[in-house]
């Protein structure tokens, strides 16, 4: 049985309704805390926090302008929402690269914003980013999604550095490809920008530099930030955890 050590705290995961975003509310209120799940799809963000005993929060977060004046009251931020898109740069569409990076960087600069007044107050915070194996690595054909990761990297450093002071610590998780419907929604773009057949993709394409040939699961990346948010983990910060099976050990 998992220890109640977050008992008391309140956790908001974005894109909380699916994929490693739901694996993390399920690890975190099995840990204690209230979750609130932030998703556009209100029908599976209701049935997520029904499964977690939560709240739901139907938003659009892509739709930044609305989270200008937000006032978040929470003591633990998971910014996980994401989308891909795969193309060559020449044939990137314009406003598909702008969605990406509103979604993956700006709003949860907008979110972090909100909540570090509330996390100062208290001394405590835990704001924990699902970044990506490629934000610390490029691949082909993922401008915008590599770029967004990139700068989201940034983005935890310095808010490690300035809420370290006030009890705060900020931290990114980086997977290698995760069993979710992200991944899978992307295998036929893969399969026809390589050139390969779709059944070759995880293989060829995913797993290609990992010495460890699997896809993540989406509960080990929650494991780790159940941890992250604990007491046990308060001096962790700045920093960028992979869980890659070895990718970017080249």
């Amino acid at each position: 049985m998992t220890t109640q050590d977050l008992s008391g705290r309140r956790a908001l995961i974005t894109g909380g309704a699916s994929g490693i975003g739901l694996a993390c509310a399920h690890e975190f209120s099995r840990r204690g805390a209230h979750v609130i799940i932030a998703d556009r799809d209100e029908a599976h963000a209701r049935e997520a926090a029904a499964q977690v005993g939560g709240e739901a929060w139907i938003v659009d977060l892509a739709d930044t302008g609305d989270l200008d004046d937000l006032d978040l009251d929470v003591e633990i931020l998971v910014n996980n929402a994401g989308i891909q898109r795969v193309s060559p740069i020449e044939e990137f569409d314009p406003d598909q690269f702008r969605l990406i990076h509103r979604l993956m960087l700006e709003s949860p600069f907008l979110l972090i914003r909100a909540a570090l007044p509330h996390m100062y107050g208290r001394g405590w915070g835990r704001i924990i980013n699902i970044s990506s194996a490629h934000g610390l690595r490029a691949s082909p054909f993922k401008s915008a999604y590599v770029s967004a990761k990139h700068g989201l990297e940034g983005l935890s450093k310095v808010t490690a550095l300035e809420g370290g002071p006030h009890g705060v610590t900020s931290n990114c998780i980086n997977p290698g490809y995760v069993r979710t419907p992200l991944v899978e929604k992307q295998i036929a773009d893969q399969a026809r920008i390589h050139g390969i057949g779709e059944e070759e993709v995880v293989e060829k394409v995913m797993l290609t530099e990992s010495a460890v040939k699997r896809l993540v699961e989406a509960d080990e990346v929650a494991s780790l930030a159940g941890w992250l948010a604990t007491d046990h983990a308060g001096m962790v910060t700045g920093a960028s955890y992979t869980m890659d099976g070895g990718w970017t050990a080249r």
